[in-house]
């Protein structure tokens, strides 16, 4: 799975910005949790044993963490002594993000206000993603980002949970 889901919306135990609403029906605001990936272009595969993720989306902000990991990520007994690959072991496959977002038609555009990626908070950045609904099921394709279009964009079935 290594890293596969992000750049596309994997939603996942989560961190908000304020209060989180309740879900709304027939709205993407709610708690979510990613079911199945969907990766195109080289390396396409489905993948349905999707690891610990949550998105949570309010009226206005959004905020997701998610795991990309094969594996168990390894428990640090102290981070001030831990390697480089421990580090990367532990902290490389774990994705925080959260943000503002619109939606128009069915395109939702994401712009993160925090990250851990520090390059998906610079100024001007946003990704574009189309969306269909139905039910407390989210369908949500990468279509682009600031730099452009998404060349293999990634699919994600999400569940409502909340």
């Amino acid at each position: 799975m290594k890293r596969l889901f992000f750049s596309a919306f994997t939603l996942v135990p989560a961190l908000t910005l304020g209060v989180a609403s309740p879900s709304v029906s027939g709205s993407i605001q709610g708690t979510w949790r990613v079911v199945e990936v969907t990766v195109t272009g080289p390396g396409a595969r489905t993948i349905t044993n999707v690891k610990r993720n949550l998105m949570i989306i309010t009226t206005k902000h959004y905020s997701r963490v998610e795991e990309h990991s094969d594996n168990p990520r390894p428990i640090l007994t102290d981070v001030a002594t831990a390697t480089a690959d421990e580090l990367r072991a532990t902290w490389g496959p774990f994705v925080a993000e959260a943000g503002t977002y619109e939606v128009s038609g069915n395109v939702i555009t994401m712009r993160p206000i925090v990250a851990k990626n520090p390059a998906a908070m610079a100024q001007g950045a946003y990704s574009t993603y189309a969306y269909k609904l139905a039910g407390d099921t989210l369908w949500v394709t990468a279509q682009g980002t600031d730099k452009g279009p998404v060349s293999n964009p990634v699919k994600v079935r999400a569940f409502r949970v909340e």
